[in-house]
């Protein structure tokens, strides 16, 4: 009782220094985006108001602009005056960057207009009407009367600069730019996130191992002892069966964290080995069936120990599902660039919520375990062997079907 009672003091402690672990890893991955958001926010607020209080004071230098302009024309038109005439005509030839057209009182559109696309006026009727209308909703024109009896003026609308057009604009490229940056941090920092996580899971298998390894080592010698002692020639064998078992584990926790060696292996052989060894232990309310499609040696590079493992977990997790009475099909097919393994049960299925969580850490329907069975298959699968595993269908009450796809 003592023994029971410190192994899951330490099991709690193991679980709650994991869980732990994950929180603060987690918390720091938040912070870090959450700082990143501010940051952003604030560039982008400043960046607006600056550029707004900027194209604000460039608008106004340009209507003063083009107030200037108009009044050289005036000069040009009505002054007889040789120095104001040139001073006039310099000041009406310096206007280069700010577009404007000239219409009568009456809005009609002369020939005369200023730093527009010549090409598009040429080619495009309708371009002086179409810009003429943006230039009366951008601003108010500037009226030179030429004559008030009759009523004769020049009407010259014009618009924005190319200057003020890039200040406008500026907020929308800071934006991209903020955006870019923010997502290329954030994927730098879950990038950090996934090998620190997986630094976490190297350690603590690997560290399992090493503690698993001192206790397992002194059972098989144990072990060996009973052998030679009389009357222990039934129980000896099933002790060593699991001694043997926790060697196994041990090995498996010692290979998470490093690549492990690729053998080419009978998928068909460690299969049936795997799952004769659940049947004996699933109760005569399972039923199993294997089918290969007439094939028997169907060969891939795999890791034994692991893939042994990925086998056990998906069986455990049917075994689960179904509450120790149904059936389970496994079915390997040899394809043409790869080879599909599909583990099927008859057991109470997956939600359409939940399917997109199965493989999360943490993430369990039971009220016991961890957690980490589909998490631990997922990677063993995707990391070490190269391939796929997905849940393929699912159906409330009628089951689930997991799929492995493993590159030949």
């Amino acid at each position: 009782m003592g023994k029971r009672s410190t192994l899951n003091n330490y099991t709690f402690v193991y679980k709650q220094s994991l869980i732990a672990t994950f929180t603060a890893m987690i918390k720091q991955w938040v912070n870090w985006r959450s700082l990143l958001g501010t940051i952003a926010v604030l560039i982008v607020i400043a960046t607006v108001f600056y550029s707004e209080s900027l194209s604000t004071k460039i608008a106004a230098q340009e209507k003063n602009n083009v107030e200037i302009w108009v009044d050289a024309q005036k000069t040009i038109l009505n002054s007889s005056d040789t120095t104001n005439l040139n001073l006039a005509t310099k000041i009406s030839s310096g206007n280069i960057n700010i577009p404007i057209i000239e219409t009568d009182e009456k809005d009609s559109i002369s020939n005369n207009y200023l730093n527009l696309d010549t090409l598009n006026v040429k080619n495009n009727k309708n371009y002086l009407s179409e810009t003429l209308e943006e230039f009366k909703e951008y601003a108010q024109p500037i009226v030179l009367v030429i004559s008030k009896k009759p009523y004769i003026a020049n009407k010259y609308y014009y618009g924005p600069s190319e200057l003020l057009k890039e200040v406008k604009y500026y907020p929308i490229v800071q934006l991209v730019i903020v955006f870019f940056f923010i997502v290329i941090v954030m994927l730098a920092q879950r990038a950090n996130y996934v090998s620190r996580q997986n630094q976490v899971w190297a350690g603590m298998a690997k560290e399992t191992a090493h503690q698993l390894g001192t206790p397992v080592s002194s059972l098989q010698g144990w072990v060996e002892m009973m052998k030679e002692i009389e009357g222990n020639e039934k129980i000896a064998p099933e002790i060593e069966k699991d001694v043997n078992r926790l060697l196994l584990i041990t090995d498996r926790f010692g290979k998470i964290g490093s690549m492990p060696v690729l053998e080419e292996k009978n998928l068909i052989e460690l299969v049936e080995n795997m799952m004769d060894y659940i049947q004996k232990r699933a109760g005569w309310h399972v039923s199993f069936e294997l089918n290969t499609y007439g094939e028997t040696n169907i060969l891939s590079l795999i890791c034994p120990p692991l893939f042994d493992w990925v086998i056990e977990n998906l069986l455990k997790n049917a075994l689960d599902a179904m509450e120790g009475k149904g059936s389970i099909l496994i079915t390997i097919k040899d394809a043409a660039a790869q080879i599909v393994i599909d583990v099927s049960d008859t057991g109470k299925g997956i939600s359409k919520a939940n399917i997109g969580k199965v493989f999360n850490a943490g993430f369990s329907t039971k009220k016991r375990g961890w957690g980490l069975g589909l998490t631990l298959t997922k990677r063993i699968i995707e990391q070490y062997h190269k391939g796929q595993i997905f849940v393929l269908q699912s159906e409330i009450g009628k089951g689930t079907t997991f799929r492995i796809v493993l590159n030949k």
